[in-house]
């Protein structure tokens, strides 16, 4: 199972070492979602992290940044409905419904589907999906691999969306509000862990 971290929207200090040891520690993918920084701030947060690790950072904003970093995917939203023209590299999506879902699978490499649990960092923003809509929804072959599941994600419900057949899960709130806590890369690793139990 995959697991993706979601930037905060702002800038955390340090927040470049804070991706790449999260990465390092075998998080999958790092989505840089800053829907209201400038270009040359995404630009230098991406060269506070070691080009190897440049093919797991996707993002949510200002596409034009892929030339300058070939190996970054994009993740199509409603601010950025397109991909670049003659971009190659990972797309993804985010979804609010199944129908949704159904539609953008084709052409993405994996899509988000929230909020599957009330959010951790959005207050107001409930669980959309009831488990039994869930369960249906695995059965018709609509979950699957390419899904990722978002909102109000932690090491407690991995178990859970493991068992709803979601190829990932996408965290956000749950890793940010840890960011240095003393237990931050143990949580991490508990997390990479769970995640790759069958």
């Amino acid at each position: 199972m995959q697991l993706i971290v979601i930037t905060s929207p702002t800038f955390t200090v340090g927040e470049a070492s804070i991706i790449s040891q999260i990465l390092a520690l075998g998080i999958d993918k790092v989505h840089i979602r800053k829907p209201n920084a400038t270009a040359d701030e995404c630009r230098q947060l991406i060269e506070g992290i070691p080009t190897h690790l440049h093919s797991r950072l996707v993002l949510h904003d200002h596409f034009e940044l892929t030339t300058q970093f070939p190996s970054i995917g994009v993740h199509l939203n409603h601010r950025n409905s397109t991909p670049p023209t003659d971009f190659k590299g990972s797309i993804s999506k985010s979804c609010h419904s199944l129908d949704e879902v159904e539609r953008a699978k084709p052409m993405c490499h994996y899509v988000f589907l929230s909020p599957i649990f009330d959010s951790i960092s959005k207050q107001g923003y409930a669980s959309a999906f009831l488990p039994d809509v869930l369960i249906a929804a695995q059965k018709q072959g609509i979950i699957d691999r390419k899904v990722y599941a978002l909102g109000g994600i932690s090491a407690s419900n991995i178990p859970q969306i493991r068992n709803y057949g979601f190829g990932g899960a996408a965290l956000l709130g749950d890793i940010w509000q840890r960011v240095g806590d003393t237990n931050f890369t143990a949580y991490i690793t508990s997390l990479v862990q769970e995640a790759h139990k069958h």
